[in-house]
């Protein structure tokens, strides 16, 4: 509908104030920093980071935990999106060589993942599941390819320092969940920050999504088994001692509210929160 929408927007007559409108600019301004961009480009690189982080989540508990764990059905989609990327590079060469756009064949290599993710949400359960899963990977490692493709052959002014900035925070991100760091919030700056260096460095900063989204841990700490261990151990809480917060039952009603959050991985977690 909105696609429609946009089209006929488009091809109108107030084609102007509706492309005009995505240009309006949008940011912040602390002393001598600014932060400033159009509103097209804070989607494009801001919301679409988000979007690509929710998919990098689902495509992560499909390697770790579902269809995806079988490297038959992997190299398949890899195999797709090889495809996917090689195919429209070598047709775009044939209809444009020795032409003056000849050197654009890096720009048709990506899907249109959001568009792709929007068709499957419209026919929702009519289709199978390994269908989804199939187009979620293929189009997820074809549009990784296409990213490296136009930074590495069309970025000609990588900002190295910046990059490396950008590791260093995927490092410290790392180091965070091997180190058994739970808190939501520390991720949330660490990933800004991997987001700010990458963004600065000239690359495409909605691939920061698909990184982080694939370092999410997928499997739970708690099992199903020691939660039930825990919660028999709960006790309601005496009368009258509302107001105690170091009793034996109120510890252990802290304990097992830890233990039934955990017994449900970061990955799904964080899909519960973004699905909305």
């Amino acid at each position: 509908m909105f696609t429609i929408a946009a089209l006929i927007l488009s091809n109108s007559p107030w084609a102007h104030l509706f492309l005009d409108a995505w240009e309006t600019r949008v940011g912040f301004q602390a002393g001598s920093l600014e932060y400033v961009r159009s509103l097209k480009d804070w989607i494009n690189d801001g919301l679409m980071t988000l979007f690509f982080f929710l998919v990098a989540l689902e495509l992560k508990r499909e390697l770790v935990l579902g269809e995806l764990n079988n490297p038959r059905m992997a190299a398949l989609s890899i195999a797709g999106a090889l495809g996917g990327i090689l195919a429209p590079a070598a047709l775009y060469l044939m209809l444009q060589w020795d032409q003056p756009g000849q050197h654009g064949w890096g720009t048709v290599m990506a899907t249109d993942t959001a568009f792709v993710i929007g068709c499957l949400a419209l026919l929702g359960s009519r289709i199978p599941k390994s269908l989804r899963v199939f187009m979620l990977s293929l189009a997820i490692v074809d549009d990784i390819g296409a990213i490296l493709v136009v930074a590495i052959g069309y970025s000609s002014h990588i900002a190295w320092g910046a990059l490396a900035l950008g590791a260093l925070g995927v490092a410290i991100v790392r180091a965070m969940a091997l180190l058994g760091f739970r808190g939501v919030p520390l991720y949330f700056l660490a990933g800004g920050f991997v987001w700010l260096a990458v963004d600065a460095s000239g690359i495409h900063a909605t691939v920061t999504g698909v990184i982080l989204g694939l370092m999410t841990p997928a499997r739970r700490w708690v099992s199903d088994e020691r939660l039930y261990a825990i919660l028999d151990q709960v006790v309601a809480h005496p009368a009258g001692h509302g107001g105690s917060g170091g009793t034996k039952d109120r510890k252990t009603l802290q304990m097992a509210e830890v233990a039934a959050r955990e017994t449900l991985s970061p990955v799904e977690r964080l899909e519960i929160v973004l699905h909305p």
